[in-house]
């Protein structure tokens, strides 16, 4: 079976230009598979074409018995099916034995987001009378201003930057690439920050340099954002539970509470399908019926 895997990740990375995350994802998920199979079978695990929907039905009620969370079962479901559409592509089994298993239905959560007087306080944190300051603002302005994830944060470039047309150019998932507006506030943090950045940054200049660096002047992870985020959150006393994702469902829920359109605000996040965009309609239902519930006359209930 390894064999197979490798060569699906390789058809994943070559024809598929997939990115190394989500390699690591199907690898990992594959992986699992392959223990429960072995340790199933006594040791030895079955080539891919003698697997057969028992098989995997066993693994997955395992999945379920040993607590798993529904995303990552139906994640697991997903890298099957994949996976053995490849292996009848490739002509190792006549049939997917992940096709006719349903994945569990998600339950979803409405995403956790910040008011707008709390992203104010957020985005005043920052002490811009030091360098990582300027920075910080920069960040945390740009990641609500154009409702960016944090990993296209930290993948802009300065070659993506366009002041004069107040937009940026990001690469979201799967590589796409979209343009994404900026308002003053974002643009005004981003150009106090390039100018004291050019004495810490060690990467070579030109449009390939990063926007945002780290103290030693490399490129900043989205490890590094995130522990910026806990410091701000602690000074602020805002809810421990945002995250830097929380920027972008503020964005979102932000605009549609003022009446922008689904449509835009799906072109916006970057989302390849509207039903991804529509959770934020139900944070601003629950909102209004808040609002409603609060001054109605007759709106409580019996």
């Amino acid at each position: 079976m390894r064999d197979a895997v490798e060569r699906f990740l390789r058809y994943l990375r070559v024809e598929r230009n997939a990115s190394e995350l989500t390699i690591k994802s199907y690898r990992e998920d594959l992986t699992a598979l392959a223990e429960y199979l072995s340790e199933a079978s006594g040791g030895e695990v079955p080539a891919p074409g003698a697997i057969n929907m028992l098989d995997l039905r066993g693994y997955v009620a395992a999945l379920h018995e040993s607590g798993y969370a529904k995303t990552t079962i139906a994640r697991r479901l997903a890298s099957m099916r994949s996976f053995f559409r490849f292996g009848q592509r490739e002509g190792w089994t006549k049939a997917n034995p992940a096709k006719p298993l349903r994945s569990p239905r998600k339950s979803r959560s409405l995403p956790h987001f910040l008011t707008t007087d709390e992203i104010g306080r957020l985005l005043q944190a920052p002490d811009e009378t030091t360098p990582m300051g300027l920075r910080d603002r920069a960040i945390l302005e740009t990641s609500y201003s154009a409702g960016l994830r944090v990993s296209e944060v930290v993948g802009l470039s300065d070659g993506d930057l366009d002041f004069a047309g107040g937009l940026i150019r990001v690469r979201g998932k799967g590589k796409r690439e979209r343009l994404a507006p900026i308002g003053t506030y974002a643009a005004r943090a981003l150009r106090r920050w390039l100018k004291v950045r050019r004495l810490h940054s060690r990467e070579a200049a030109g449009p390939g340099a990063p926007v945002f660096v780290n103290r030693f002047g490399r490129r900043l992870t989205t490890r590094s954002v995130g522990r910026m985020l806990e410091k701000y959150l602690r000074e602020t006393s805002l809810d421990r539970r945002t995250s830097p994702h929380s920027l972008r469902h503020s964005f979102a829920t932000h605009l549609l509470d003022r009446g922008a359109d689904i449509r835009s605000v799906q072109e916006l996040l970057g989302h390849k399908s509207l039903v991804t965009t529509q959770i934020y309609t139900h944070v601003s239902t629950a909102g209004l019926r808040k609002v409603y519930e609060k001054a109605h006359p007759r709106a409580g209930r019996e």
